[in-house]
């Protein structure tokens, strides 16, 4: 592990972007970015697109390791170059910003009121690769929909699991189970969780260390005791469907807690900017992220 980039996501001021939308989120990303889906044909018109667009977020003067300490890239994004050099190599030597690789293979049907993810066939071999590129960690999604004991432990049950797994190869795992914000009965939901959490993290080892990926909590300051905990490195929250402007209000109320977002923080880029306008919607969402992040 790089003990440099450990350092940075324990205590480097900022936020982790999400740029690893992946087949099934990619075609609503292109479109929110101005590029519909008539515009291009098939599956590899799109990921050059995306690609574009990811490379021009990461290329802008406004990113810097300054306000964006880390970044999740989806597979093929890592896989491929910018300005000749790998993209988390690019992102690592070049921007001083820590690379993760998202792992997951999607979401399993909905049971229990949760979704756990499909089965990963394919991890040693994507483990294997993130290292060849020096990526730092991994991020894995799963979903909780109700507050149901049982659902809500099976997700965390699995997250852990592979997360092992991740840590056994030297890397550092985000643990992303998701509440969805359209949860009915989202704080018990997240009181749950909460519990399940801090349960298995007393089980891991002083070699096993994650990070977790949260949905921002209905009761402000809910997961400070996930952000004290001696196994985890950084609690980051996820914008979930909320604004930008919401979701950083709601971020500002939960200390020790940093951003991870996505949509978010790609709202109101256009592929129809010019570089200066680019830059500047970019610098200011960078900045309003940052900001509810350090609080």
């Amino acid at each position: 592990m790089n003990s440099a980039q450990l350092a940075q996501m324990k205590n480097g001021k900022g936020f982790i972007a999400a740029l690893d939308q992946s087949g099934g989120s990619t075609p609503k990303a292109l479109s929110l970015y101005g590029v519909q889906p008539e515009s291009y044909s098939g599956e590899a018109a799109m990921f050059d697109l995306v690609h574009q667009m990811r490379t021009r977020i990461i290329k802008s003067p406004s990113f810097t390791s300054s306000r964006v300490i880390g970044v999740i890239l989806f597979e093929m994004t890592m896989d491929r170059q910018i300005d000749g050099l790998g993209s988390a190599e690019y992102l690592w030597q070049k921007k001083n910003i820590v690379p993760f690789l998202k792992v997951d293979n999607g979401l399993a049907d909905e049971k229990d009121g949760a979704q756990v993810m499909k089965p990963i066939p394919e991890l040693d071999a994507r483990l294997t690769s993130a290292l060849s590129h020096g990526v730092f960690g991994t991020k894995m999604r799963s979903v909780i929909k109700q507050a149901n004991a049982v659902g809500v432990n099976a997700v965390v049950d699995q997250q852990f699991e592979i997360g092992k797994a991740i840590c056994a190869k030297g890397l550092v795992p985000i643990i992303e189970p998701e509440v969805d914000i359209k949860c009915p009965d989202k704080a018990a939901a997240e009181d749950l969780l909460l519990a399940a959490l801090i349960k298995q993290l007393d089980k891991l080892s002083e070699d096993q260390n994650v990070m977790l990926k949260l949905t921002l909590p209905e009761k402000a300051g809910l997961y400070t005791p996930l952000t004290n905990h001696p196994r985890v490195v950084r609690v980051v929250a996820l914008s979930g469907g909320y604004s930008r402007d919401h979701a950083n209000e709601v971020l500002a109320k939960n200390p020790n807690v940093i951003a991870s977002f996505s949509r978010a923080l790609s709202e109101g880029l256009t592929a129809q900017q010019s570089d200066a306008q680019f830059d500047a919607t970019l610098d200011t969402a960078i900045q309003a992220i940052y900001e509810a992040s350090i609080k």
